[in-house]
């Protein structure tokens, strides 16, 4: 069985060596939908019952590790050192450094990494991260998959 959870961030980012607009400094309301599998929880009278996890759970662990973290700040490459040491001079400003240009494809699979490890089988259902898509605008996604 496969469920997905979505959520949503604003976040800026640039593409530093694009050819068109998106190498200029902008942003988007990013939409990310975390596909998990598993068997149907079994154990009777337990509060999970039926499910393969609580999409609340689903929302708690995605939340705290990367949509909070992401969520109206901004995305930059550590190597678009121009940006980097630009936004360095802001005072208090909300910037996540990273290792990939933020494309969509990158930040998908960067998504992937931090949330593989937080979803672990704990009832004994096989539960794992499947897929993550990030959306950079209603039309365009990238998705990042379990091989």
């Amino acid at each position: 069985m496969q469920i997905t959870r979505r959520l949503e961030f604003d976040a800026g980012h640039r593409i530093p060596n694009h050819q068109s607009q998106c190498r200029h400094l902008h942003g988007h309301r990013y939409a990310i939908e975390i596909t998990l599998s598993g068997q149907i929880i079994q154990a009777s009278g337990a509060p999970e019952e039926g499910m393969v996890m609580d999409f609340s759970e689903v929302k708690a662990i995605a939340q705290s590790r990367l949509v909070d973290v992401w969520d109206h700040a901004f995305l930059v490459y550590a190597g678009d050192k121009t940006v980097v040491d630009f936004l360095r001079t802001l005072p208090g400003h909300k910037t996540v450094e990273l290792g990939c240009v933020p494309t969509a494809e990158n930040l998908a699979a960067e998504a992937f990494r931090i949330l593989d490890p937080a979803f672990r089988d704990t009832f004994g259902n096989q539960l794992r991260l499947e897929r993550v898509r990030l959306f950079e605008t209603p039309n365009n996604w990238a998705d990042a998959a379990r091989a």
